[in-house]
This record gives C-alpha cells, sequence and structure tokens, in this order.
C-alpha cells in the first residue's frame, strides 16, 4: 500500500513536470519582437491597469507565443461566492450590464460567458477597478479607445442579440450575482483571445484557457484572494447605451429626467428644494437653493440632477440670497455653500460634502473645507484689496484616472 501510495505521489509532481517541459518553445524569432515588462507591485501599492496595446505580432505568430508561456504553478483557488445587495431596480441595471459583457465578449457561449461575467465580478472586487458591476463593464465607455471591454466603445452595441440569446445571458448574470462561480477563471482580473498579445499579458500569470480566451491575474499579493475583498457598492448607474435592449436602463433614465421636471415644477416651500440649474458655461456643474431641515436628502438631489453624467459638480445653498448667478464665486459665497457633491467616475471618485458649521456631522471626511471671508481694513477698502472673484471652488485636483486593460473581443 505504500509503495502504490508512493508511486500515486511521484506522478502528481512527475506529470505536470513533463507536460510544462513539453509545451511548445516560443520561436527566437517570435520572442524577439516581444516586450516583456515585468514587475511585481508591492501590496502598499494599487497596481496600474495597462492601457489597450498590442505586441506587433500576426494572429499566427501570437497564437504561437501564447502557447509557448505556460500556466502559473501553485494553487489557483475559485474566487469567493458574490451576491448582489442592491435592491430590485439596481439589481436590474446590474443583470443587464452583466449580461452584455457575457453575450458582446462571448456570444451565445454559456461557458465562455460565465467566464468572462467571473472577470467582471473579480474586478468588481478589486481595488484598482470601480466598484459597481455597470462601472466595471463601462469604465472608458466615452473613449474611442482606451474602454477596458471593447464592446463599449468600438460600435459593437449597435448589433444587437435575440430575444433568445438575450434571455440566456441574463440567466448567466443572474446567477452569477446570486452567488454561482466560474471556479476554473479563479481570480482572473485579464484575459484576451489566443490571436493577440497584450503588453501587459508578459507581466502577469496565465492561470485558464476557455475556448480561445487566456486569463490572466496579478502577480503576487495583488493576485490572491487576500486582494478582493473591496467593500462594492449598489449604487448601479444608469448606462443609455444599453436603453435599446434593456428597459431597466431605459426606464431608469426616463425615471431620472422624470424626477428632475418634477422638482423643477414644484414650487418652492419650507419642505421643497428649488430644482438644480446648470451652470452657465458649465454643462456638467449644477447650482440649486436646499432645503436647510432635510441635509440628509442632499445627496439624492444631486445625483438626479447629475443623472448618468461620467463627471459632474453638484454645489448647494440653504441661503437663497448667496447663489451664485453664473460660475464665478464670491468668497462670502464659498463660506455659505451648504453642500458640494463632486464624481468623475473614471477616477473612482465620488465626494459628498457638507457645511459642517451650518450642519454638524461627526463622520471622518465629511466636512468641506472652511472658507476664509476677507474683511475690509479699517482704513477702508483701497487701503488693502484681494482679489474681486475667484473662479470655481477650491478643492483638492481630481485624480487621473487609471489607464484601462485590454480586453478585446472574442
Amino acid at each position: 500500500m505504500r509503495a502504490i501510495l508512493g508511486g500515486i505521489a511521484a506522478l502528481a509532481i512527475v506529470v505536470p513536470a513533463v507536460v510544462v517541459s513539453r509545451a511548445p518553445a516560443v520561436p527566437l524569432a517570435i520572442a524577439a519582437k516581444v516586450a516583456r515588462p515585468q514587475r511585481v507591485v508591492a501590496a502598499t501599492e494599487i497596481p496600474e491597469v495597462e492601457p489597450v496595446e498590442l505586441q506587433d505580432l500576426t494572429p499566427q505568430d501570437a497564437r504561437t507565443y501564447n502557447a509557448g508561456i505556460p500556466f502559473v504553478h501553485g494553487p489557483r483557488p475559485a474566487a469567493q461566492a458574490f451576491r448582489f445587495a442592491g435592491d430590485d431596480a439596481q439589481r436590474a441595471r446590474a443583470t443587464d450590464c452583466l449580461a452584455a459583457a457575457a453575450w458582446y465578449e462571448a456570444g451565445d457561449d454559456p461557458v465562455g460567458q460565465r467566464a468572462v461575467v467571473q472577470v467582471v465580478l473579480n474586478r468588481l472586487r478589486h481595488p484598482a477597478f470601480p466598484k459597481t458591476v455597470c462601472g466595471v463593464v463601462f469604465q472608458g465607455q466615452e473613449r474611442a479607445t482606451g474602454c477596458q471591454f471593447t464592446f463599449t466603445c468600438d460600435g459593437a452595441l449597435a448589433r444587437h442579440p435575440s430575444e433568445p440569446a438575450w434571455d440566456r445571458a441574463r440567466k448567466v448574470a443572474v446567477a452569477a450575482l446570486d452567488g454561482t462561480v466560474f471556479g476554473k477563471v479563479g481570480y482572473a482580473t485579464h484575459y484576451h483571445t489566443d490571436w493577440v498579445v497584450p503588453y501587459w499579458s508578459a507581466s502577469l500569470d496565465k492561470l485558464a484557457e476557455v475556448n480561445t480566451h487566456l486569463f490572466f491575474r496579478w502577480t503576487g499579493w495583488w493576485g490572491t484572494p487576500a486582494a478582493f475583498r473591496r467593500s462594492v457598492s449598489s449604487d448601479e448607474p444608469v448606462i443609455g447605451k444599453l436603453g435599446d435592449i434593456s428597459p431597466a436602463h431605459r426606464l431608469g433614465g426616463a425615471l431620472d429626467e422624470a424626477a428632475l421636471a418634477l422638482a423643477a415644477a414644484a414650487p418652492l416651500t419650507d419642505a421643497t428644494p428649488v430644482a438644480s440649474a446648470p451652470v452657465p458655461g458649465e454643462p456638467d456643474s449644477f447650482a440649486a437653493v436646499l432645503n436647510d431641515g432635510a441635509p440628509e436628502s442632499y445627496p439624492g438631489i444631486a445625483k438626479v440632477a447629475c443623472g448618468a453624467r461620467a463627471k459632474c459638480k453638484f454645489l448647494g445653498w440653504t441661503d437663497r440670497a448667496m447663489l451664485p448667478a453664473g460660475g464665478a464665486m464670491t468668497p462670502p459665497q464659498m463660506a455659505a455653500m451648504s453642500f458640494s457633491y463632486l464624481r468623475d467616475k473614471d477616477a473612482g471618485l465620488e465626494r459628498e460634502l457638507w457645511n459642517c458649521r451650518e450642519f454638524p456631522r461627526t463622520g471622518p471626511g465629511l466636512c468641506m473645507r472652511r472658507q476664509v471671508v476677507p474683511v475690509t481694513p479699517p482704513g477702508g477698502p483701497g487701503t488693502l484689496r484681494g482679489p474681486d472673484t475667484l473662479g470655481g471652488v477650491r478643492k483638492r485636483e481630481v485624480p487621473a484616472a487609471l489607464p484601462t486593460p485590454s480586453v478585446p473581443l472574442p
């Protein structure tokens, strides 16, 4: 018995070694064309997500090169189950974003779809990516190049799946949001087809192959299960591009517009905020008079005003007299501001700040920086002069958006 067990153990060691040793070597002529940047990022530094850029190889040379790269040794654990925690409307939007990634990336192939969906959920829980399902799938959608999933920016959304195919993709998405895991791709955050070689592939661990797609994870700590524990958000954005195939996104956008229209038509009372209005010359900035008795409602009002914009600034005052007439504000107007909301989806920024002299709050990071209002000196306004106005609101610079990874179409 001991001899049999010993033989089995030996085979478990020898067979994988033989398989790896017999993997076809990359021909020198092809290897010489490939740049191989390799860097293991420390656990204290969030890894950079590489932009879309491919090695200069023909499809046949790319296949030869990819076949010669061995799969990573060691454990390849399956990801933890994910369960969506939002309300019905948020779940519907997340489901259709996930289904769109599945169908446009993998076609009507349930195995390929499950692999793609697992990558989306892995990214969702990794701090290098946005923290909503739709944010992950459609990050970079506004750019002609640089989107994470190429179908969101290359015109592929003009093609629509058949109703049965769309239903099948949605079933895959629903199962994943309810905890189904596709274990084969583990904690993969990247993939590409076998006929291309992105620059980033050489610096990642090759995990799995599903049909014509190869799946990768980050090397070092950022590819381990401990790195995939970032808290996520259920505040799924409305994606207008999905309106043709997704009632959840079509209806969601209409409801946001209706809410804003109702707010604009409502008379001002002590309990009703004035509808926000775009700042002249700044279509993604809004200014509003707010009800001073309901500060907890301000984030919701701001999000209705901003709608599905990737970048937005919302500024509110409870003192109607302090509302600026245009984009420029005086120091007293800045000091009297009651609430501000800033959004930059590409940078993963969403910030809500209150005037804590007006609304004392205990949570860290919720207070605006105090503005100092110039005081006229005793000798009169001519003895000391500062700027008449300041253009915009003083704030920290918005961090630059992370480059996005290459995820070619199937």
